[in-house]
């Protein structure tokens, strides 16, 4: 019998239920069976993590240093100088498996599927059919009839299960047991040469490899939620073998001072990487948060969605654009954000007016030396220099109750190790993906 997991016959179960004996945790939240824990989650807790939220209906570890000590600030500075291991088992995945694989995704994402090599992955977006956005996964193409979706947090297998229900492509679509962790950080690249190999410091961006780590089976993405030098580590069979791999990441990165840390918003607001939920949700069309570039004008299959999108796509071009808000980047005054923002702060267009938009991811940038923000903003004033407003709750607000003054700047706020597709296309002069 396997020491890594308990004696319990789960073999009839795509997902086995995580059996792992965890206890009580030190977070400031229900911990019941009703949410399902990662098979991450006590390994997470033996690192010290203090609090936790829930995403994709998962336990998501969200911060390990405490606030005495420098709290996500202290998390930052592992991220940007050395190298990080981050539990993010909550991107769910969701295997898309059969003879009509690409056919059935080219279908659902806005992008061409079929351009995608085997071995590849893409940052895609799926839409329904007013153009809004339900998520925005990681798309890994493992084989030449298999795909999995890594999710962003909304519950996207349903959808695809629903989708395929009335078109019935011939595919099978259902989670599957498979966990990532991320190594995020600028030695991120030693810690996973001395893992797998040196051919692993030739993986594209975006470019995946299969290895073993740990002794298991897994595929190694150059991906991640910063804009900083990072990895993806998927673990096949990960209910059985996360201890396994897990420990060979943490040995592995003693020598480069590697820091269990909880995903740094700081750092992808700094890349301008969106979060959904915050930045963007349902009824957010790409064209408002700057994706306007994963709206091919060359796709000539169907695409849920792609009648409305090329239709908003012509009313921009001819002036009228069919939203009121559009997602800029900010650089505003106050005291140092420092953690999470607990509500959408309201932004005004003048110090008494009334609001006219709310900032969406706010944080501290070391580097900048000043608070930077995504915010939802009026279209016709998203212009560059824009002057706004925002009302910082204490203690950020330079004086309770006064507004801190901000300006529109362009995203990213600073240049990214990693340049995100978006950044790529800019330099390009490029406006939309194939």
């Amino acid at each position: 019998m396997d020491n890594n997991v308990p004696s319990v016959d789960q073999s009839d179960r795509g997902v086995p239920i995580n059996l792992r004996q965890s206890g009580p945790t030190p977070v400031e939240m229900l911990i019941d069976t009703r949410v399902r824990k990662s098979p991450y989650w006590e390994l997470s807790m033996q690192q010290g993590c203090w609090r936790a939220s829930i995403y994709n209906r998962m336990y998501h570890p969200r911060g390990y240093i405490p606030r005495e000590e420098g709290g996500m600030m202290a998390e930052y500075q592992p991220l940007v100088n050395d190298v990080t291991l981050w539990n993010v088992a909550v991107e769910r995945q969701i295997q898309v498996k059969g003879p009509d694989a690409e056919a059935f995704v080219n279908y659902v994402i806005t992008r061409d599927a079929t351009k995608i090599p085997v071995m590849r992955a893409r940052y895609v977006i799926l839409c329904n059919e007013a153009g809004g956005i339900l998520n925005d996964p990681i798309l890994l193409r493992v084989a030449i009839d298999e795909f999995w979706f890594s999710l962003s947090d909304t519950d996207l297998m349903l959808w695809l299960q629903g989708v395929n229900v009335g078109k019935k492509f011939d595919v099978t679509i259902q989670e599957i047991d498979v966990a990532p962790v991320q190594v995020q950080g600028p030695k991120s690249v030693d810690v996973i040469a001395d893992l797998v190999g040196e051919e692993a410091r030739e993986l594209p961006s975006y470019g995946l490899m299969d290895a073993q780590v740990g002794g298991r089976d897994v595929i190694i993405s150059q991906t991640g939620f910063t804009g900083e030098k990072g990895y993806e580590i998927y673990l096949r069979d990960a209910t059985k073998y996360a201890e396994d791999m897990w420990n060979a990441v943490l040995a592995a990165g003693i020598p480069y001072n590697l820091r269990v840390v909880a995903p740094s918003h700081h750092r992808r607001i700094a890349a301008g990487i969106l979060s959904w939920g915050q930045d963007m949700d349902f009824e957010t069309l790409p064209f408002q948060v700057n994706l306007g570039y994963q709206v091919p004008r060359k796709k000539e299959a169907d695409y849920i969605g792609k009648e409305r999108l090329e239709e908003v796509r012509a009313q921009l071009e001819a002036g009228n654009p069919p939203y009121k808000t559009q997602l800029v980047g900010l650089v505003l005054g106050g005291n140092p954000i420092t953690d999470y923002a607990p509500d959408f702060w309201l932004v005004s267009d003048t110090p008494e007016g009334e609001a006219v938009g709310y900032v969406t991811s706010p944080w501290y940038s070391p580097e900048l030396e000043s608070n930077i923000a995504m915010a939802h903003v009026p279209v016709a004033q998203a212009e560059l220099g824009t002057e706004f407003w925002v009302h910082l709750p204490e203690p950020y607000a330079d004086t309770p109750g006064v507004p801190v003054r901000a300006e529109v700047v362009e995203m990213p706020f600073r240049p990214s190790v990693n340049p995100n597709q978006r950044e790529r296309l800019k330099v390009k002069g490029l406006d939309a993906a194939i």
